[in-house]
C-alpha cells in the first residue's frame, strides 16, 4: 500500500511550449553526469498554484527556474530530462497540457497524447537551503563578459584543482577575474564594481559556462551570495548554486613581467588569420610558431620537420624594440586573439624566454581592462 501512496497521485497544469522549452534547455545543462545517483538524470518538477519550478542537479551544481502555468494543483514529480526536452522541442508554439497520474506523465497537444514514465521522486535528493554570510550585486551581462574573457584559460589538471576554476576577487576599488593553466593567464579587471570588504573565491568551470550562456543577453542585476563552501547566483526567477573550489590561488601577479620594452602592435584579425594558416604547417605535438621581429617587420613561420612542411609569412606591423626571435604555442595565441574583439592588439615582450603580454588597443569599455599572458616555447634549432 505504501508504494501505491507513493505513485498514485494526480496533478495537472497547462503551459506554453516555448516557455517550457526555454526553461528545460536552461536547466538541462546541469542534469546528469552523476553515475552514483541516476535519479539526477531527471528534472524535479515542483508545482504550486499557477507556478512550476524546475530543478536540476549533478550533485555539485544545482539550478532552478520558475515559469507561469495554469494550475490549481501542487505536487512534485521526477521527469526524465532528455526525453522530455527532446519531446518539447518538436512542438511549435502552443499550449501543452500535462497530467500526472500514477507513475506516468501524459502530454496532450491539440490532437495527440504522449506518455512518459516517471522516476521515483522520493529518491530525488532534498534541496537544502543555503545559508550565506556575504552578498554582492553585479550586472548579469558584465559577469557573462568576465566569464567569457577568462574561462578558456582555465586548466584541466585534477592535481591542481584551484587552476581548474576562475578566481573572483572584489576590493574597495575594483574587481578582478583571473584564470590560468600555468601556460597562459588572463586577468580581466573592472573599475566600476567595488565592495566595502575584500571578497575572494574560486568558481568551478561547469557552472560558469552555464552562467555565461544564460546571462549574456541581460543587462539587469544579478545577486551573488556565498559562504566558505558554496555560492548562489540569483537572476530574476533563476538560481544557480554551486560548490566552490577549496584552496589558495597562486600569486598570479608574481608571474606577470613588469618591464616589457619590446612592443609589437598589429591588426588582430590579420595576426589571427596568419596564425591559423601557420598552425597548419606546425608540428602537431608542439603547435610551435616563430616570431622574428625587426623594425616594422614581423616574420611568422612554422615547420613540421617530420613531414617537410613549412610556412614563412611577412606581416605589416608596428614594432618598437630590439631584434628578437620568440616561439609560442599557436593554439594558445589563437584562442586569446579569438576571445578579443579589438581591431588592434599589442604584444609586449622582454626576452625570448619570458612571457609575452597581449592587450587590446580598442573596443573596451572605459571601466574594463584585459591582460593576457602567454608563456613562450623553446625554439627548435
Amino acid at each position: 500500500m505504501a508504494d501505491q501512496k507513493k505513485y498514485f497521485k494526480y496533478m495537472k497544469f497547462i503551459v506554453s511550449s516555448g516557455e517550457l522549452l526555454k526553461a528545460l534547455q536552461l536547466i538541462s545543462g546541469v542534469t546528469g553526469g552523476n553515475t552514483s545517483l541516476p535519479v539526477l538524470e531527471n528534472f524535479l518538477f515542483e508545482l504550486s498554484p499557477n507556478k512550476l519550478t524546475i530543478h536540476g542537479s549533478d550533485g555539485e551544481t544545482a539550478m532552478r527556474t520558475s515559469i507561469e502555468v495554469q494550475s490549481e494543483d501542487s505536487g512534485k514529480i521526477a521527469v526524465p530530462s532528455k526525453l522530455l526536452t527532446d519531446t518539447v522541442k518538436t512542438f511549435s508554439e502552443q499550449p501543452l497540457s500535462f497530467s500526472q497520474e500514477g507513475n506516468q506523465l501524459e502530454i496532450v497537444d491539440e490532437k495527440d497524447n504522449y506518455f512518459i514514465a516517471l522516476d521515483d521522486v522520493e529518491q530525488y535528493p532534498s534541496i537544502p537551503e543555503l545559508t550565506t554570510d556575504k552578498t554582492l550585486t553585479i550586472k548579469a551581462s558584465v559577469l557573462a563578459e568576465a566569464i567569457a574573457n577568462t574561462i578558456f584559460s582555465t586548466g584541466n589538471d585534477a592535481m591542481r584543482p584551484v587552476m581548474t576554476g576562475v578566481l573572483f576577487q572584489f576590493t574597495d576599488s575594483e574587481c578582478r577575474f583571473v584564470a590560468t593553466d600555468a601556460h597562459r593567464l588572463v586577468k580581466y579587471t573592472r573599475k566600476d564594481i567595488s565592495v566595502s570588504e575584500d571578497i575572494e573565491f574560486i568558481m568551478p568551470k561547469k557552472p560558469l559556462n552555464l552562467l555565461k550562456n544564460a546571462l549574456i543577453a541581460f543587462d539587469d542585476d544579478l545577486v551573488i551570495d556565498f559562504n566558505e563552501t558554496n555560492a548562489r547566483f540569483t537572476h530574476n526567477e533563476t538560481q544557480w548554486v554551486c560548490r566552490l573550489i577549496d584552496g589558495k590561488y597562486p600569486n598570479y601577479d608574481a608571474v606577470i613581467p613588469k618591464e616589457n620594452p619590446n612592443v609589437l602592435t598589429i591588426n588582430r584579425q590579420l595576426f589571427l588569420n596568419s596564425l591559423k594558416r601557420a598552425a597548419l604547417f606546425s608540428n602537431k605535438s608542439t603547435s610551435q610558431v616563430r616570431l622574428k621581429l625587426n623594425g616594422n617587420s614581423l616574420k611568422l613561420s612554422a615547420e613540421d620537420i617530420d613531414f617537410s612542411n613549412k610556412a614563412d609569412m611577412s606581416l605589416p606591423c608596428d614594432y618598437h624594440g630590439e631584434e628578437m626571435k620568440i616561439g609560442f604555442n599557436s593554439k594558445f595565441l589563437n584562442e586569446m586573439l579569438t576571445n578579443l574583439s579589438s581591431e588592434d592588439i599589442t604584444l609586449e615582450m622582454s626576452i625570448s624566454s619570458r612571457a609575452g603580454i597581449i592587450k587590446p588597443l580598442d573596443g573596451q569599455d572605459e571601466n574594463e581592462t584585459i591582460l593576457m599572458l602567454v608563456m613562450p616555447v623553446m625554439l627548435n634549432s
